[in-house]
């Protein structure tokens, strides 16, 4: 099994920051990709972003493109968002996800997702 932990959330003002990280731990050597998931109230959960483990390839939702950045630090099994220029419509609560076994090959289903963190509120006012 592996474990997530998500941290980083908070409340930012439009237009400002918020960087979230996820830990990773067990059995961590079997994760192909790990990605961002968020969900807002009375909304399905949609994909953020998304970083393959080894090669590093990122992916992202449109509407973040060019304001948000995946990365990761495979030595300490950690991946990071970072967003800039938030606006309102990015509240929600975000999942960190990992993905064990390129089930599907899309890594912008959440279904392709084998491990699910808590969650971390974030909260842009305007």
């Amino acid at each position: 099994q592996v474990q997530l932990v998500e941290s980083g959330g908070g409340l930012v003002q439009a237009g400002g920051s918020l960087g979230l990280s996820c830990a990773a731990s067990g059995r961590t050597s079997s994760l192909y990709a790990m990605g961002w998931f968020r969900q807002a109230p009375g909304k399905e959960r949609e994909f953020v972003a998304a970083i393959s483990w080894s090669g590093g390839n990122t992916y992202y939702k449109d509407s973040v493109k060019g304001r948000s950045a995946i990365s990761r630090e495979n030595a300490k099994n950690t991946v990071y968002l970072q967003m800039n220029s938030l606006k309102p419509e990015d509240t929600a609560v975000y999942y960190c996800a990992g993905d064990g076994d390129l089930s599907i090959g899309n890594y912008y289903y959440s279904a392709e997702y084998d491990y699910w963190g808590q969650g971390t509120q974030v909260t842009v006012s305007s």
